[in-house]
């Protein structure tokens, strides 16, 4: 096929980083293109972020039926129908994609449907097709193929007993046991939702505890939390043998003492991150940097001479859809001549996991505040005062400021009901480096679970209220 003509940029792949960047130079004023081999919207949309909040929203739905008679209601036991499940949750993802591919087109973005890879000539794509090969020519190019669901060496997916999150969000029928692999936000969420259908759920962790990204506090909470609705977690526990041989998968484990341990189960899901999806781009032929896949770009996103990374695929950035958003905004702007401020991936970029109970968070943690060279303090405001929270009866959980004495805020980190909704006005204080008396000035509504930051701030300055 000819040449696709020249661009002054074009975006390879077309998931949150990808086609915001693409968006957003649009507005801009250039002339832009996306090659994506799938879908637009990457797998945040169609396989990430959307269906598993679908599915864990129709959990909760589930779990406030199955408990409304603590509320006078008597809604009988409630059923479910797996397979209806995983078809409502695809209904927003349609909805989303369908809007996505309009705003595109409204903006005049040519997206081309192939597999993309660098080619020999820098600034250009070569593109396979399912109507043959063409090539695509950009004045800059943004790389943002995104990624994919890790494995273990002795757990290769089958899609039925050993299964990924990809396998989760399509497969019709529930295990009746299930053991998940690693208890990073993916893992704590499937196990939520498996755990509020009735699987009986054991959690697997490597590192010492669970949510190994957050404060330890959060995680000590959250384990307790899960412990109160019957999913068992086993962290610090390393897999050292996996058996399938029989009708149930065997697993064992091996703890930091060396004493081995066996569960068996239906099914396991692996979640032990994602890996960048940079094998077949043709990095080299641009003398690309990585390592372990990951492309080695500057602060800028930039990779040198009109060639950037954004996503998933870039290292030392967290793989969080907004995150990608902003790095594609940021890259569009500067493509465009602009100068916006970089993004500082501890103040900036909030984290939130949406198992039950929420955990989400915002800048340092106190370990992280330690070891940056601050002197912190750090005060907590538990959701058993917070009325709100005791009028949903989901009074377990807290927030926690990690603060400098007449400083600023450095972190916030929550768990509880609702906290993902709650961290955006943690992510105004730690990003404006409000102190904690600014925050504590500020009035919050009554009764709402938002009351939790503030209680926490006042707790800070020596004016606590309900604490």
């Amino acid at each position: 096929m000819a040449d696709g003509g020249n661009y002054d940029l074009v975006v390879l792949g077309g998931g949150p980083g990808g086609y915001a960047c693409a968006l957003r130079a649009a507005l801009l004023g250039l002339k832009v293109a996306i090659v994506e081999r799938d879908k637009v919207g990457g797998t945040c949309l169609h396989r990430g972020c959307i269906p598993t909040k679908a599915l864990l929203h129709a959990a909760e739905v589930f779990d406030t039926i199955r408990e409304a008679k603590e509320y006078g209601i008597q809604a009988g036991e409630p059923d479910f129908d797996w397979a209806a499940v995983q078809r409502s949750k695809s209904e927003p993802v349609k909805k989303l994609y369908g809007g996505l591919s309009s705003l595109i087109k409204h903006r005049r973005i040519d997206l081309i449907a192939g597999e993309g890879k660098l080619a020999a000539e820098r600034g250009t794509i070569d593109v396979s097709t399912s109507d043959g090969n063409r090539t695509v020519s950009g004045r800059d190019v943004v790389i943002a193929v995104g990624s994919y669901a890790r494995s273990l060496p002795g757990l290769e997916p089958d899609g039925t007993r050993i299964v990924t999150s990809d396998h989760a969000l399509t497969n019709e029928t529930l295990p009746r046991s299930a053991a998940v692999i690693g208890a990073g936000a993916v893992g704590v969420e499937f196990a939520s939702v498996y755990r509020s259908f009735g699987v009986e759920v054991t959690v697997i962790e490597a590192l010492p505890r669970i949510v190994p990204l957050e404060d330890p506090d959060v995680s000590k909470e959250l384990a307790k939390a899960f412990g109160k609705r019957g999913i068992t977690v086993q962290a610090g526990a390393k897999v050292t043998d996996v058996d399938t041989s029989g009708d149930l998968v065997r697993i064992t484990l091996s703890d930091a003492k060396g004493k081995s341990s066996t569960v068996e189960v239906e099914q396991v899901l692996v979640a032990v991150g994602r890996g960048p999806a940079t094998d077949g781009v043709n990095l080299e032929a641009w003398g690309i940097e990585t390592d372990r896949g990951y492309i080695l770009a500057d602060e800028n996103f930039s990779l040198g001479e009109g060639v950037w990374a954004i996503g998933d695929c870039v290292a030392g950035v967290p793989q969080l859809a907004h995150a990608a958003f902003a790095m594609g905004f940021n890259v569009a702007e500067r493509i465009a001549g602009n100068e916006p401020r970089p993004i500082d991936f501890f103040r900036d970029v909030p984290k939130a996991t949406y198992c039950v109970p929420e955990v989400a968070s915002v800048g340092y943690t106190e370990e992280q505040a330690k070891e940056a060279g601050y002197e912190v303090k750090t005060t907590k405001h538990t959701y058993v005062g917070i009325a709100k929270a005791q009028i949903m009866h989901q009074p377990g959980g807290f927030t926690k400021i990690v603060y400098v004495p007449d400083g600023p805020i450095l972190g916030i980190h929550m768990v509880g009901a609702r906290v993902t909704e709650s961290i955006s006005e943690a992510l105004l204080a730690v990003g404006w480096e409000a102190n904690a008396a600014e925050l504590a000035g500020l009035v919050h509504p009554h009764p709402t679970l938002s009351e939790a930051v503030g209680e926490a701030a006042l707790a800070a300055i020596g004016r606590p209220l309900h604490g």
